[in-house]
């Protein structure tokens, strides 16, 4: 009696793995083209003839990305989810989304539902989930992206950026502008925040000129408003700074309007630096330094990465760091300087 040819059979003769080839008799077009004609011309040769019950049993796991992020109203997430959908879109893949709300016990829940729901792939925000999140996405049978940033220890995938180095470029940045008492305005304090505010203080220490109160943080969410009422806390402590470092432009927009408000001159007499470069920084007046991140792209990049690993593919660099830009505005031109090269 003949012997039965097996997946494992087809995967063998092809080069590949039995997942791939599994990917290329259930949903083809998420394969290459070149692999996909490999397996279906072993499949013809070898006269392999797919197992019902093995396909039934195989189809358990859903066409669902589970996606976890902290927010749903930060534009910045909302430039990721516009990464994610565009690369989705003609795919069969549909998108489930989870709202953390930077609370570790709702990642916790949501990845726990996620996971009971077999989905093709998870991408989560960040690298420092809980240890439990951690066991939860390492016991996932799927692959795994973090994105945001980059650690030294990913779960599976990453692609992001490093913020520690981004807050050194930042501060580095005013400092080289000619700004000395450079203050760093902080909200909501997750570990991004902190790794910006980390990178900030490296420079100040390296320069010698580091002091406590020139930092002014706060657990509540970001508004401009609230950049307002940080500023004025920190030119209550320190009434000579002339210069800050704040962890988003959120906080930059209000930090300006307070300036304006009080008759202090942007850039002359203070520097202002934010982050993620928002579109309402290169049109106020004057227009907003700010460190760009590459968040659109980071959303694509996570779903190619899941798309390949779904098919079977290798990912030659499972950490993928996508780097960040200072965007020299008129903000930070310098003090007592009212000309010089910037970035529009």
């Amino acid at each position: 009696m003949d012997k039965k040819i097996r997946l494992v059979d087809v995967a063998e003769a092809v080069g590949v793995s039995a997942v791939t080839v599994s990917r290329v008799l259930r949903k083809p077009e998420l394969v290459s083209e070149a692999v996909r004609l490999r397996v279906t011309e072993a499949v013809a040769r070898l006269g392999y003839v797919p197992d019902p019950a093995a396909r039934a049993l195989a189809s358990a796991r859903t066409d669902v990305l589970g996606i976890l992020i902290p927010s749903v109203t930060n534009n910045v997430f909302s430039a990721v989810l516009r990464g994610i959908y565009d690369r989705v879109e003609g795919l069969p893949l549909n998108i489930q989304l989870g709202n953390t709300r930077y609370s570790v016990l709702e990642e916790e829940r949501l990845l726990g539902v996620f996971t009971r729901q077999r989905p093709a792939g998870l991408i989560v925000t960040g690298v420092d989930q809980s240890a439990r999140s951690k066991a939860l996405l390492r016991q996932a049978a799927c692959p795994v992206v973090q994105i945001m940033e980059i650690g030294d220890d990913p779960i599976d995938m990453m692609v992001g950026l490093s913020h520690r180095d981004a807050g050194r470029a930042a501060t580095r940045h005013l400092r080289d502008r000619g700004y000395r008492r450079i203050g760093f305005l902080g909200a909501r304090m997750d570990p991004r925040t902190q790794r910006r505010l980390e990178g900030y203080a490296e420079v100040m220490k390296d320069d010698g000129i580091f002091e406590e109160r020139l930092i002014v943080t706060t657990r509540r969410a970001s508004t401009v408003t609230l950049g307002c009422e940080l500023l004025s806390e920190l030119l209550s402590r320190a009434p000579d700074v002339d210069a800050v470092f704040c962890n988003n432009d959120d906080l930059a927009v209000g930090v300006l309007f307070e300036c304006q408000r009080r008759r202090i001159s942007v850039p002359e007499d203070f520097g202002i630096c934010g982050f993620n470069d928002l579109e309402m920084m290169a049109v106020a007046h004057p227009s907003l330094t700010s460190v760009r991140t590459n968040r659109t792209e980071m959303g694509r990049r996570a779903i190619e990465m899941l798309i390949a690993r779904v098919a079977g593919e290798p990912i030659d660099t499972p950490v993928v760091d996508l780097g960040f830009e200072i965007v020299a505005r008129r903000s930070s031109l310098g003090p007592s300087r009212r000309e010089a090269p910037f970035s529009t």
